[in-house]
């Protein structure tokens, strides 16, 4: 899962970097109808015994061995993401799966130079993080006044916030918040600033923000404090305040791919589409964030091969789809590409999507997409669909008496693309770097006042930092899911 960087109803739809890669396929011939089938129950349950964390385990160990073997991480464009994928794509074909990969093209940002320099009297050094894929400053530096976005609700987010006039030739300072780093960084740009400098709007650390790509790097952007920001802002209010802003970042493209595998059976219009994304971040091995929602998404897909036949050898009346996405910890672009290169029919006749990234997290919280919004939080409720999909994996956790609570679609995983274009989706996950509360504690165990992932992105993301337990409940989550969608879609009101 990516660092918070942009907000589920702003993403962005890239466009299509290659021909569209045919869906592979595998098994059995196509079943009846789901309204006529009777085993919708019946696979779900067999997937639902069938899948173990013990079972799993194996391909957890072999994402770790891979990261061992390939500088101690899995991420997007190097040999241990490539060695992963592989790994993925051999145990299915094995399986009877007829797998594909999906290239495309990434890149990945090298900063050489990140620094802010407050000129004058006083001259000082703020600490300041270069946004991923920004635009360099001229060498040496760009040094002009600083220029203040208006700061309300919705802060340097539209033109309004940058008066006609006051924003050329200067760097524009602007509060984070409410929107993309992309649409600020344009709003400037478009109001004639030189560059952009971001303050947080929280905590001690400068913003570390980004861009999905190179292309999106208009201008120089950067993140500073809140402390320096609110600083800079009461001094520019009595006076100019002249700044240097001094970035240099070097943009490597590489290519890296996703794993795609679908039943042969099963009405190609009805797809009941499930993913997790493969690649870790560069400072671990990501056992975790990702491999657990991958080695999920392997174990059941395996699970479904032995059961999805029945003696008649028909398979599942909905066709499924597994997929294992690259470069979500660039800003989803796995999943972002295999949407866009999607035909509208394509789209349409994907019936659901649900995903599952970090399964497995060694301080837990059972946390369930908020399909319905019934909590009130951030975006809103999901497409059409969404709110029956939570009420799914609720209904399956309350038979289990597992306690769960919801979690907004913030736009951190794959499911946002498939949002974006209107496809409902679920799924679960098990926190990030989020702080468990006194009453989750109490309801979920584990440990109040620390992090749901302590070694979220870091080298400590292994194998000895995990709740299996967690692991084993979101392995029947996925199953019960796949199970029950792979025989009807009644639920949905398909």
């Amino acid at each position: 899962m990516p660092a918070i960087r942009h907000r589920r109803r702003s993403i962005p739809a890239l466009a299509a970097l290659a021909a569209a890669v045919a869906a592979p396929v595998l098994l059995t011939a196509t079943a009846a109808p789901a309204s006529a089938h009777p085993r919708e129950s019946r696979l779900a349950k067999e997937l639902v015994e069938g899948v173990t964390a013990r079972g799993a385990y194996r391909h957890l160990a072999k994402f770790q061995q891979i990261a061992d073997a390939n500088g101690g991480n899995r991420a997007a464009g190097t040999p241990g993401h490539a060695a992963s994928a592989a790994y993925v794509h051999d145990t299915l074909k094995k399986a009877g799966y007829q797998v594909s990969y999906q290239d495309f093209d990434i890149y990945e940002a090298h900063t050489k130079t990140e620094r802010t320099t407050v000129l004058g009297p006083d001259t000082r050094d703020l600490a300041t993080a270069a946004f991923t894929f920004t635009k360099s400053t001229p060498a040496g530096g760009l040094a002009a006044p600083l220029a203040l976005a208006r700061v309300d609700e919705t802060p340097g987010c539209d033109a309004a916030d940058y008066p006609a006039g006051a924003f050329a030739g200067k760097i524009a300072l602007v509060k984070r918040g409410a929107c993309t780093f992309v649409e600020k960084e344009k709003a400037a740009a478009a109001a004639g600033a030189l560059g952009v400098i971001v303050y947080n709007h929280s905590g001690t650390t400068p913003v570390r923000g980004g861009f999905s790509s190179p292309a999106d790097g208009v201008i120089p952007s950067a993140g500073i404090t809140l402390a320096d920001g609110e600083a800079l802002t009461a001094a520019a209010a009595q006076g100019e305040v002249t700044v240097r802003l001094d970035l240099d970042q070097e943009h490597v493209k590489k290519t890296t791919r996703n794993v795609i595998a679908e039943t042969r059976g099963g009405r190609s219009d009805r797809v009941v589409a499930v993913g997790a994304h493969l690649d870790s971040v560069p400072e671990g091995p990501g056992i975790n964030d990702n491999g657990s929602g991958s080695a999920g998404l392997l174990e059941v897909a395996l699970k479904l091969a032995e059961e999805g036949a029945d003696k008649k050898g028909k398979g599942p009346a909905n066709k499924v789809r597994f997929a294992w996405w690259s470069a979500e910890e660039l800003g989803l672009l796995g999943s972002e590409h295999y949407v866009a290169q999607l035909s509208q029919k394509q789209k349409k006749d994907i019936a659901l999507y649900l995903n599952f990234d970090m399964i497995a997290s060694p301080n837990p919280v059972q946390f369930v997409y908020d399909g319905d919004n019934s909590d009130n939080v951030g975006e809103g409720a999901g497409p059409a669909g969404s709110a029956q999909i939570e009420a799914l994996i609720n209904g399956f956790l309350d038979k289990k008496h597992k306690p769960h609570e919801g979690s907004d679609f913030d736009g951190r995983s794959d499911y946002g693309p498939f949002i974006a274009n209107g496809i409902p989706a679920g799924g679960t996950f098990t926190g990030a770097e989020g702080i468990k509360t006194a009453e989750q504690a109490s309801r979920h165990g584990g440990t109040a006042g620390a992090p749901y992932d302590p070694n979220y992105h870091g080298a400590g993301d292994n194998l000895k930092n995990l709740d299996l337990g967690a692991f084993d409940t979101n392995l029947d989550v996925i199953a019960h899911a796949v199970g029950t969608y792979a025989e009807s879609l009644r639920s949905l009101g398909k």
